[in-house]
């Protein structure tokens, strides 16, 4: 299990490393070289790719191995990052632009793939929840060793060396995941090899209509559906507002910039971790049905410290206090939710169980990027108070669709299936 563990938690972490790099380090980089914040803006479509995963998932499934799309992908990365190390952003920001493009597209090719993997090495309940941590402390490491470790240095390595080290790396997960004796495992082995069988799938997967009813048709797949599109909502308007309605109100940039980008991501990636062990011991149902709860509970004491507009050090500490228990709880919560979403992709046939896992992670993100930007809209036309009620009544809602399918719907049967015997 533990080489299962290295496995994964190294190809997430390197799998991060874009998102760390376009989300925190470039924008700074940016601003510092006099570009325009409208300019900065636009990157953002850059994650594009992220949202289109899922279309050319039948193909990660279809054609060749798993390993040889990892190899593939990394190398690739390898690749954009040496080209990368030869641009200037002050005078090639389209090509910054297009290597960036490149790495996202890349790296989720790369996730399809390792999903595809994980769900064939991860068995029992056990592993599930050790395997999804490993997927989500990995991804946030890379993104805070990018985003942050990498702007720590820059000024004094400079552009070019940053991505000569990215380079390194990527070249070295590469090799690592050709020898890797842990994709020689008869259950991912039987997947990748059966020439024959294999032959027919990659002729279906190109017949999206085929999959796409294949997907649908999977048990449990609706209701996922519906989890990994709303579970998020209440929480993610929190986490994004919250933040700023401090900085109007009682702390400085930099004490934000300190206490919610490090401190609470340090309590999300605890949470995160947390969350694998306790699926060794618990069932998925009974863990969310009072994490969610909980979850609820810390948006109220949350929503009530708006009504405290006056700045205090009492104030400044219980602020923190929530963000700290918000990640902590959501880190928690992002591990669980992966986990229900690899339990009912393995109900999945094997031809298209990469699709399916990337179908539904492919939700999960789209549910979280659209409430994002019109979080701020709704803030800005009924205040900080309103829009946080709102927030609350979602994220309770969302309790109530997990609390009822502990009892009458999908997670109730992961509790019956995995009752210690």
């Amino acid at each position: 299990m533990n080489d299962k563990l290295v496995f994964l938690g190294l190809l997430y972490f390197v799998q991060g490393i874009p998102y760390g790099l376009q989300s925190s380090l470039l924008p700074v980089y940016l601003r510092g070289a006099g570009h325009s914040l409208t300019r900065i803006g636009f990157t953002k479509i850059l994650y594009f790719p992220w949202v289109l995963k899922v279309l050319w998932a039948p193909l990660v499934d279809g054609v060749g191995t798993k390993r040889r799309w990892l190899v593939g992908t990394v190398s690739g990365l390898a690749l954009t990052c040496l080209t990368s190390a030869a641009l200037a952003p002050e005078a090639h920001i389209w090509g910054v632009a297009g290597t960036l493009l490149a790495m996202n597209t890349l790296a989720s090719v790369q996730d399809i793939a390792v999903d595809g993997a994980a769900v064939g090495l991860l068995k029992g309940r056990g592993e599930l929840g050790l395997g999804n941590t490993a997927q989500v402390v990995g991804y946030k490491a890379g993104s805070v060793f990018a985003g942050g470790g990498l702007l720590a240095v820059i000024d004094v390595a400079g552009w070019s060396w940053m991505f000569m080290l990215l380079t390194f790396v990527y070249a070295g997960v590469a090799l690592f995941v050709w020898g890797a004796p842990v994709l020689d495992d008869e259950t991912v082995r039987g997947q990748q090899v059966d020439g024959s069988r294999r032959g027919g799938q990659g002729a279906e997967s190109v017949k999206p209509w085929r999959v796409w009813k294949k997907l649908l048709a999977v048990p449990g797949t609706p209701w996922t559906v519906l989890y990994v599109l709303t579970y998020k909502l209440g929480e993610q308007g929190a986490v994004t507002m919250f933040p700023l309605f401090l900085l109007d109100h009682h702390m400085t940039a930099r004490e934000l910039g300190f206490w919610n980008g490090v401190i609470a991501m340090g309590f999300s990636i605890c949470g995160s971790s947390l969350g694998g062990l306790l699926l060794a011991q618990f069932s998925i149902g009974a863990l969310m049905r009072r994490v969610f709860v909980l979850r609820t509970i810390s948006m109220v004491f949350q929503s009530s410290l708006l009504t405290v507009l006056e700045p205090s050090p009492l104030m400044k500490g219980m602020a923190v206090m929530s963000m700290s228990i918000q990640h902590f709880l959501g880190g928690l919560i992002t591990t669980l939710t992966f986990t229900t979403m690899m339990h009912c992709t393995q109900r999945a046939e094997e031809s298209i169980q990469a699709t399916h896992y990337s179908f539904l992670a492919t939700l999960e993100v789209l549910g979280k990027l659209i409430f994002s930007a019109l979080a701020g809209c709704v803030v800005d036309w009924f205040g900080f108070q309103v829009a946080f009620l709102f927030f609350l009544t979602l994220s309770a809602g969302t309790a109530l669709h997990v609390w009822t399918a502990t009892f009458t719907g999908a997670l109730r049967e992961h509790q019956l299936k995995e009752q210690p015997k």
